[in-house]
C-alpha cells in the first residue's frame, strides 16, 4: 500500500465526477442496507405490511436510513428492521438485487461483491434455497441490464468539466477495450453471529452448492456485544472453505482490536471493518504478516459510533503502517453515501491523494473472491491500470 499524502493546495479535490469515473471495487456491500426507498415503499405497501402502514416516501427514507452518528452498532443494526420485514419472498429478494447492480454501475463500480443473509428471509416461508436462487436471478439481470444500456447508450454524456470529462473519457475507454461487462458481480452468504449453528451450517452448505453461479464467499456478521466470539461457528466456516468459498468475517464495531484479534480465530482470507486494529502495532503487523485485507467503511464506521469524528478515523494509520485495505460503502442506503462520495471523503476529510486511492482500488480486486476467475480479475486490474496510466493525477 502506497504512503498517505497529505492534501495540498495543488491537490485540490477534483469533482466528484472523477471519482465516479474511476473503475472501483467495492468488497463491503450489503443488499438489504441498499434498498431503494421508493422500492421499499413499493414492495411494503404490495405487502400490505403494518411496518409501511401510515408511511410516505419521506417517512421510509428515514427509516431506512440510520442516525449519523448512532449510539453505537446496536442503534445502527436496527435500520435493517424495515428491509429485512419487506425481504421475504423471492420476487422482492429478486428486483432489489437487480436494482442495486444498476445503482452501482451508474456510480462507476466494476466489480462488486453483494452480501446478504439468507437466514434472515425466511420468516414467511422461503427456503434458503430458493432466497439464494432469486438473489443469483436479481444480480444475473442487473448484469444483463447494465450491459444493455452500455451496449444501446455507449459511453454516458461527459461532464462539462473538462477534468472531469477526461477521467469519463478514460474510464469509457478502458471499459470498451477489455472485453467484459460493464459490471461484474459475486455474492457473499453471511451466517448471523445470533443464529443457530446449525442453520449458519445450512446457510454454508447452501452457499457452496451456488458456487458456479458466482456465490463465492462466505461471512458472518450480527451483534458483536452479545455474541463476541467467532468460534462457535467454526464448523460452517470450514463448509465454506472445504467448499471452495473465500472466508470474511466481520468484526470491530464494537470491542475494539479485540474484536480483530477475535476473527483471526477462524483464519479469515478478510476481515469486514476491522479499522481499530490501528490502535495494536502487533496486531497491524499480524495482519500484513498473513496479508489479510480490511474492507473498511469509513462513513458507516463513524455512523456506529467508532470515532466521534469522520476525520478521526484511523483509514490512514492503517495505511501508512502497510495493512492491506480496501474502501466500502457497507450500507449505501442505510449511511446515505456512494462509494464514489465514500472516495472524496476519504480525500478531503481524512487527506488520501489519488495515488494512496487508487492503491485501495488496486487491493481491492487483489483481494476479491475471484480465486474461480483468475481470468476475470486479470482483466478488471488491466482495465483499472489503463484508466490509472491515462488520467492525471492517479499515478504516484
Amino acid at each position: 500500500m502506497e504512503p498517505m499524502r497529505k492534501p495540498t493546495p495543488e491537490a485540490t479535490p477534483s469533482p466528484l465526477a472523477v471519482f465516479r469515473s474511476l473503475p472501483k471495487a467495492e468488497l463491503h456491500l450489503h443488499l438489504d442496507g441498499a434498498l431503494r426507498p421508493a422500492t421499499a415503499l413499493e414492495l411494503g405497501r404490495e405487502r400490505r405490511l403494518p411496518e409501511l402502514a401510515g408511511l410516505d416516501l419521506h417517512a421510509v427514507r428515514r427509516r431506512l436510513e440510520a442516525p449519523l452518528p448512532c449510539r453505537d452498532q446496536a442503534e445502527l443494526l436496527r435500520a435493517f428492521d424495515l428491509p429485512v420485514a419487506i425481504l421475504q419472498d423471492a420476487e422482492s429478494l429478486a428486483r432489489v438485487a437487480r436494482e442495486l447492480v444498476l445503482d452501482l454501475a451508474a456510480d462507476g463500480i466494476v466489480y462488486a461483491e453483494i452480501r446478504w443473509a439468507p437466514g434472515l428471509h425466511t420468516r414467511r416461508g422461503l427456503s434458503l434455497r430458493d432466497g439464494i436462487a432469486a438473489v443469483v436471478d436479481g444480480v444475473r439481470a442487473g448484469v444483463a441490464a447494465v450491459a444493455d444500456v452500455a451496449a444501446v447508450a455507449g459511453v454516458a454524456a461527459p461532464p462539462t468539466d473538462t477534468a472531469s470529462a477526461a477521467a469519463a473519457d478514460a474510464s469509457a475507454s478502458a471499459r470498451r477495450s477489455d472485453g467484459i461487462p460493464p459490471i461484474a458481480v459475486r455474492l457473499i452468504a453471511v451466517a448471523m453471529r445470533s443464529a443457530e449453528l446449525e442453520v449458519s451450517e445450512r446457510v454454508a452448505r447452501a452457499a457452496v452448492d451456488r458456487l458456479a453461479d458466482g456465490l463465492t464467499g462466505f461471512d458472518l456478521a450480527g451483534p458483536e456485544a452479545a455474541f463476541p466470539d467467532v468460534r462457535p461457528h467454526a464448523p460452517a466456516f470450514a463448509i465454506a472453505r472445504s467448499g471452495g468459498l473465500g472466508i470474511t468475517v466481520h468484526a470491530a464495531e464494537w470491542g475494539g482490536a479485540d474484536q480483530v484479534r477475535r476473527a483471526l480465530a477462524i483464519d479469515p482470507w478478510r476481515i469486514a471493518h476491522g479499522a481499530p486494529a490501528a490502535d495494536d502495532p502487533a496486531l497491524m503487523a499480524l495482519l500484513r504478516e498473513r496479508d489479510i485485507t480490511l474492507d473498511v467503511c469509513p462513513t458507516s464506521n463513524w455512523q456506529a459510533g467508532l470515532v466521534p469524528r469522520l476525520a478521526l478515523h484511523p483509514l490512514p494509520r492503517l495505511i501508512a503502517a502497510g495493512v492491506p485495505t480496501s474502501l466500502s460503502t457497507d450500507d449505501p442506503t442505510v449511511s446515505a453515501v456512494t462509494l464514489s462520495e465514500e472516495y472524496r471523503r476519504a480525500h478531503d476529510i481524512l487527506g488520501l491523494d489519488l495515488p494512496t486511492l487508487a492503491a485501495l482500488d488496486r487491493q481491492a480486486l487483489r483481494a476479491a473472491f475471484l480465486q474461480h476467475d483468475e481470468t476475470l480479475r486479470a482483466a478488471l486490474q488491466e482495465r483499472l491500470e489503463t484508466y490509472l496510466q491515462a488520467t492525471a493525477g492517479w499515478q504516484a
